[in-house]
């Protein structure tokens, strides 16, 4: 976002928390703005807080990035009464998408697909048995929700009302809400999403789909686009079905919705994130559309900058979530000082960083510490690539999941495009065997070529071994 603003001259400013590390962000922007809480991220749900150094820089707008506020009505509602312009969807717009159980309930009687549900709210007394009468096996899902956080899988009845309480611990836990739904659970679904854009005046164009199956406990850590999974009519049917669900809500700015696809080619409405997406590069390396620039121009009052007729899809784009954990031993959180950051580069590759060497990894935020994606002309140049780049990228001094990444890329099923939602549980003994691993071997050869590094290797014991693995 702060590059797109620089390019178009716009002056920024970003927050940051006194326990926070400083990041790419902090360098390329205009002004940091210090803000306080007990943790970085009670600091950064603190609405009055920042609506307030909003106004101390004289901010215009405020951009909400992926996560934390992006999606808070409260928070647009505050911006409002203070004269800030939210880069987003109305505050109407968001309290709707973001309940799981109205959003699916407007998109239904709209005559949009909706995979067989049960609503607590409906009937609470009869909740369970609801749930029964929709069948096995089912997905349990937090009202609130949202990132594949409190969600169950349920196949035996035996174990549905133990898993139904779990679930409503998880759903107040991490939204401060228990209500829960059900829905029939597609068995070896895809998670197919397709990228909207909306002026706000009823006017709306798609940028083509996502494809997000490669994810570990419902959270996504490789996404493509296109979809190796559709066929031409498909791809514009799904594709014409989101812009469709964002034409009747009125959408404004930049949002996704997100489809279940089954193997027989049926597809059901998941959710809509009222704001951008982490995977957001892919459709920009495909389209040449810059997103966030069309999020600036729409916010400002402009309208579309492209019709739907405009707007194709060139080549193919894969990006890779580069996380702080150990994938071989049980995905681990890592933590660390960053002692070495060697980013990869060459013609269709990017690297959205938000690490700097001296920093320190914590349990702070998110592990993911940068997203890595590639373009190629077709999906097996982008995954040569995506191989390339990823063994390539070395990050010393904290522990990260590159090795598991390109083990995924090397397995024959994602090579062929034959994966599901459920593809990393049902390879995870091929992808966790971890014999001597190249990427590591790599890092050492890196370490031991240049000078910089000796703290590195001192401080990392593994290295050494390493090291007598390249030599030899």
């Amino acid at each position: 976002m702060l590059r797109t603003a620089r390019t178009q001259g716009i002056a920024t400013s970003v927050l940051r928390h006194a326990n926070e590390q400083p990041g790419p962000a902090h360098l390329i922007a205009d002004k940091i703005v210090e803000i306080d809480g007990p943790t970085p991220v009670a600091a950064y749900l603190d609405i009055d807080q920042i609506v307030a150094a909003a106004l101390r820089v004289g901010a215009d707008a405020v951009h909400p990035g992926y996560g934390f506020l992006a999606e808070n009505a409260a928070f647009v509602r505050a911006l409002n009464a203070a004269g800030i312009t939210f880069v987003g969807p109305t505050e109407d717009v968001i309290d709707l998408m973001g309940d799981k159980v109205r959003a699916r309930a407007f998109v239904a009687e709209r005559g949009f697909p909706v995979a067989p549900a049960a609503i607590e709210d409906d009937d609470p007394a009869s909740f369970v048995e609801r749930a029964r009468a929709v069948g096995y096996p089912l997905l349990i899902k937090p009202s609130a929700g949202g990132g594949g956080k409190g969600m169950r899988v349920v196949r035996e009845d035996a174990a549905l009302e133990a898993e139904i309480e779990t679930a409503r611990r998880e759903g107040k836990r991490y939204f401060g809400d228990g209500r829960l739904f059900v829905e029939r659970y597609i068995e070896r679904p895809r998670h197919i999403e397709v990228q909207v854009m909306g002026d706000g005046c009823g006017n709306v164009v798609h940028c083509w789909e996502r494809e997000c199956s490669i994810q570990r406990r419902f959270q996504k850590i490789i996404e493509e686009t296109p979809s190796p999974a559709l066929s031409p009519e498909q791809r514009t049917e799904i594709c014409e079905t989101a812009a469709g669900i964002a034409r009747a809500v009125n959408y404004r700015g930049a949002g996704t919705v997100e489809f279940i696809y089954a193997p027989d080619g049926a597809f059901y409405f998941l959710e809509m994130n009222t704001r951008l997406q982490v995977e957001h590069p892919v459709t920009e390396m495909v389209t040449g559309i810059d997103l966030v620039a069309e999020q600036l121009r729409i916010a400002a009052g402009g309208g579309l900058s492209h019709a739907q007729a405009e707007i194709r899809q060139t080549g193919h784009a894969i990006e890779l979530r580069i996380c702080a954990e150990d994938a071989f031993a049980d995905f681990r959180p890592a933590i660390g000082e960053v002692l070495l950051v060697e980013e990869p580069q060459g013609a269709g590759v990017r690297v959205d960083s938000g690490i700097l060497e001296g920093g320190k990894v914590t349990t702070d935020f998110d592990p993911m510490l940068a997203k890595l994606i590639v373009h190629g002309s077709d999906r097996a140049g982008a995954i040569a690539r995506a191989r390339a780049a990823v063994q390539g990228y070395v990050i010393l001094g904290v522990t990260t999941n590159t090795g598991y990444l390109d083990a995924i890329l090397a397995h024959p099923r994602f090579l062929s495009g034959d994966v599901s939602t459920g593809f990393l549980a049902e390879e995870a003994a091929v992808l966790t065997a971890r014999g001597e691993d190249v990427t590591d071997i790599l890092v050492a050869a890196t370490a031991l070529s240049d000078g910089r590094l000796v703290r590195a290797v001192d401080e990392i014991p593994e290295m050494h071994r390493l090291m007598g693995a390249w030599r030899n």
